[in-house]
């Protein structure tokens, strides 16, 4: 662990939408009151994180800040924990009225989820 970088450069995100419809087209899901995630597995060595927080969903652009950063930190901590995934992250209306630390719990069960969904399927 002491050669980790903890940092989240571009690389560790979902660029193009391109990227968004390869994880959209057959995910593998995990969902609960705050959050559903949707992965597939990639042909990098390192996850990647796509946001999409829709407006329907959270209406306050404050409160949708709020969950994207709170969703990248936890990301960016948690990234070495992680297989080679592309993971996309939708936010339930449940998610604008949770603290940040049941959102960091529910992150974390579902980080875990889905590395072992995932690592099954290849």
């Amino acid at each position: 662990m002491a050669g980790e970088d903890y940092s989240f450069p571009p690389q560790l995100k979902l660029g193009n939408p391109a990227d968004y419809t390869k994880v959209f087209a057959k995910p593998v899901k995990s969902t609960d009151n705050f959050f559903t995630l949707l992965a597939i597995r990639n042909d990098l060595d390192h996850p990647r994180l796509g946001l999409a927080i829709a407006k329907k969903n959270i209406k306050k652009a404050v409160t949708r800040n709020l969950i994207k950063r709170s969703v990248r930190e936890n990301f960016r901590l948690r990234q070495y924990d992680l297989i080679n995934i592309d993971i996309v992250v939708l936010a339930r209306r449940d998610a604008a009225n949770a603290s940040p630390a049941l959102l960091r719990k529910s992150l974390d069960k579902h980080w875990l989820k889905l590395t072992n969904r995932c690592e099954s399927y290849s």
